[in-house]
């Protein structure tokens, strides 16, 4: 027996988002039927909880968020549900031996000023992700070596740069002594030759994060329809009892035998939504 749907967690970036960074006026309206029938919207990112808030603040509504892959789940009011934070002993370590990348790796934090990013260096990182390093420059702080800006646990520890370099990277983290302890969530954008691995606590995803707020809310996985494009997105569309895949989604992840849909400039998430019925 089918059981209604009660959760939707839906991706920004690649999904939710067009490619302008916008959200279609279709998503809007078909967000709006849904949240009229009752489901509860769940916003799920890699982007940190405040950089994800003006797409929040865009649908009207407030809603949770479940931001940085997983490691922060905080209402738009600010509330916070659970936190699952990287201990800086294994950020420390991590950084250690990936010295040769360290001029691509960003520190997050969970404050709102200035600090709650650190990098090494800004030149190497406005080449790979200059909109972002533009959009969050009130929040970096450049320390060298990063990992003396660890006087508390980070979120996240993040690597970002060409597809070949962050595989090298990918290779060289799962190699570490601290591979054990920690999860490595990829995402890439392969039309802009760029691959962001972000390192989180060990067992902390997208997944994880959504499994832990149902069970919070009583809401069973095939209540749950979950939408994404990106490997990030993976552990949360397999937990999810209705899982959609994004038309611009790699080759790859259309093979897993999840729904698709349309793709992020037409409208994808609207249109699963009008297949499903809400």
């Amino acid at each position: 027996m089918l059981l209604p749907i009660r959760l939707l967690a839906l991706d920004l970036d690649g999904t939710l988002l067009n490619s302008s960074g916008l959200i279609p006026p279709a998503n809007l309206a078909a967000l709006e039927r849904a949240r009229a029938r009752g489901v509860e919207i769940v916003l799920t990112t890699g982007r940190r909880h405040l950089f994800a808030l003006p797409i929040a603040a865009a649908l009207g509504f407030d809603l949770w968020l479940i931001s940085s892959n997983g490691a922060i789940t905080k209402s738009s009011r600010g509330e916070l549900f659970h936190r699952d934070l990287l201990p800086a002993s294994v950020a420390r370590r991590i950084l250690v031996d990936m010295a040769d990348f360290r001029r691509c790796a960003v520190l997050t934090f969970d404050r709102e000023s200035r600090g709650a990013l650190a990098i090494e260096s800004a030149e190497t990182l406005q080449g790979s992700v200059a909109r972002w390093v533009q959009a969050n420059l009130a929040f970096i702080e450049q320390v060298v070596p990063l990992q003396d800006a660890l006087t508390a646990d980070p979120i996240q520890a993040m690597f970002c740069g060409s597809l070949p370099l962050m595989r090298e990277a990918g290779t060289r983290l799962s190699e570490g002594e601290f591979a054990s302890g920690i999860t490595v969530m990829r995402t890439e954008y392969a039309s802009r030759d760029l691959c962001i691995l972000d390192v989180l606590n060990r067992g902390c995803s997208k997944g994880h994060a959504l499994q832990r707020w149902a069970a919070g809310r009583g809401i069973h996985p095939s209540q749950i329809l979950a939408i994404g494009d990106n490997y990030n997105d993976v552990e949360m569309l397999e937990f999810a009892g209705i899982p959609y895949i994004m038309g611009n989604a790699c080759a790859e992840l259309k093979t897993n035998g999840w729904r698709l849909t349309l793709g992020n400039d037409e409208a994808g998430v609207a249109a699963a939504l009008e297949e499903v019925g809400i």
